[in-house]
């Protein structure tokens, strides 16, 4: 049964981290359009070389450019049982172009409150080379419990080995600022999903152990 997941929700919110714990399970590539824009660029194609110009002046990148990447990442062999989008769509204009370009069966809209995403967020921690994320914070809030995702050596990422970083834009102002973007951009995806009988809430609990379960089987796996 071929499986095409779209991960919405507010910076923090963990979708990247229940992309990558689904992807194995499912059997489908977890598909991050950051991950994509750094593996074209270092591709060497006409493509990519157009890409990486772009990233290094700092822009952002095209919608019509992003969605003509992830095209020809979805055409590929691994996606043809399905596949996992992380960070995109993240407008109603990307969302209508990804609607011409492939169909999509479910939306996953991850719902966290503020004040633990914050809190969460500033734990965060970064492999500087690979990407992979962890986190530091233990919250406890009513009945909520989000345990930390350490790596088994501190500061070392299981991955690669790498160091663990805390970026520089994981600060509460500069949260705050992303979440007040991600209210005014993104946001209005949920609605565009909701009218299209498309979009599940996944109102997060405790840590990916117990949510994990809880999504499989919100799709029906």
């Amino acid at each position: 049964m071929i499986m095409r997941i779209i991960f919405l929700g507010p910076p923090g919110a963990g979708k990247g981290t229940y992309a990558s714990r689904l992807s194995p399970i499912l059997k489908i590539p977890h598909i991050s359009t950051g991950d994509m824009f750094r593996a074209e660029a270092a591709s060497g194609s006409e493509l990519g070389k157009k890409l990486h110009d772009i990233m290094t002046s700092g822009a952002l990148v095209p919608d019509e450019l992003t969605v003509e990447i992830l095209k020809e990442r979805i055409q590929k062999d691994d996606c043809k049982e399905g596949f996992i989008l992380d960070g995109f769509p993240r407008t109603i204009k990307q969302a209508e172009m990804l609607d011409q370009a492939t169909s999509i069966d479910v939306v996953l809209n991850v719902k966290l409150d503020q004040e633990i995403l914050i809190k969460k967020m500033t734990a965060r921690r970064v492999c500087k080379d690979c990407g992979n994320i962890y986190n530091i914070a233990d919250i406890r809030i009513g009945d909520l419990h989000m345990p930390p995702l350490l790596p088994e050596k501190e500061g070392v990422c299981d991955k690669c080995g790498g160091n663990l970083i805390h970026r520089k834009d994981d600060t509460k102002e500069v949260i705050e600022d992303r979440l007040k973007e991600y209210e005014k951009k993104t946001a209005p995806l949920i609605d565009y999903y909701t009218k299209k009988g498309l979009l599940k809430d996944v109102v997060v609990a405790g840590g990916p152990d117990m949510m994990i379960p809880r999504i499989l089987e919100m799709i029906g796996k």
